[in-house]
């Protein structure tokens, strides 16, 4: 016997989780089941240092409606890469470009988050055709978006005195749980296994060496951010900025500085740190679901 739903209960998406090989990599991800064949599809770019999980939360919440798609990249989540993988942002964008590929997305709006910026950005030039819009979320495309902090650790080279280790500290279980609860007014609303599920994969064996060649190569995109900008002020996409302007690394101009490029964003701040789904999904989940109702067609 089938229950009726009592409508005062939302119903969480049916989502499945897949691996499909690219390259020689078994590229883990989640995907909602929407309603409708029709349905808006959302590329998730997770971040740094989590995975797909990150989204899950989101996923439960407009999946029904919306087709989401969250891949791990390599050297994150559950994907597997072979030995000697090279790890950088290129190599990263040519997976996640073939795993579009080979599950036949032709359009799609984007969600940049941390990692997933340069990574969306790489494909936007690539492929400016498959982008039907952008939300971005604390994904960094300006200058004037790196903090102090930022800057000084994006500057550090393997030659770098004391940069070994300056990277490697990113890589421990109290750096990962700041990263979740810096700039947060309120830490009891962020769940510990996000960052305790992040911790698990980084202590993977081989995953440190892929996360500190990731870390030296962010000045390549530092270096990408002028051409970036020159494709939103060609394409103009339509684009949901929704960001936490407490976050110790991305602060709140790297937001506003959108807005020179693309007036006509839609743009919300929250008094919040990095990770700003994990305590204000209820705020920006519905401000996610408007967007592409106006602008998917």
């Amino acid at each position: 016997m089938t229950l009726a739903t009592p409508p005062h209960l939302a119903v969480p998406a049916r989502t499945v989780h897949r691996f499909v090989e690219v390259d020689d990599v078994a590229v883990f991800y989640r995907e909602s089941q929407p309603e409708r064949p029709d349905a808006p599809v959302v590329l998730l770019l997770h971040g740094f240092p989590s995975a797909s999980h990150q989204f899950r939360r989101l996923i439960d919440t407009l999946g029904r409606r919306d087709r989401l798609i969250a891949p791990d990249y390599p050297g994150f989540g559950h994907t597997r890469t072979p030995g000697g993988f090279g790890y950088s942002f290129d190599r990263l964008a040519d997976v996640v470009e073939g795993f579009i590929e080979r599950l036949g997305l032709t359009r799609f709006a984007m969600y940049l988050f941390d990692f997933g910026a340069p990574i969306g950005f790489r494909l936007a030039l690539r492929h400016p055709e498959r982008v039907a819009g952008l939300i971005v979320q604390n994904g960094n495309a300006y200058v004037e978006g790196l903090s102090e902090a930022a800057r000084e650790f994006t500057a550090l080279t393997p030659d770098t005195p004391g940069a070994e280790q300056a990277v490697l500290d990113l890589f421990t279980v109290d750096a990962t749980r700041a990263q979740y609860e810096s700039g947060t007014t309120d830490p009891e609303l962020v769940a510990p296994e996000g960052w305790l599920l992040d911790q698990h994969f980084l202590d993977l064996p081989g995953r440190k060496r892929a996360q500190r060649a990731l870390a030296f190569d962010y000045q390549s995109n530092i270096a990408a951010y002028p051409g970036w900008q020159a494709w939103l002020r060609e394409h103009r996409p339509p684009t949901l900025i929704t960001w936490g302007s407490r976050d110790p690394f991305f602060p709140e101009p790297g937001a506003l500085a959108y807005l020179s490029d693309l007036p006509d964003a839609e743009l919300h701040l929250f008094d919040t740190g990095h990770f700003a789904l994990e305590d204000h999904l209820p705020e920006i989940a519905p401000l996610i679901d408007s967007f592409l109702t106006r602008t998917w067609g």
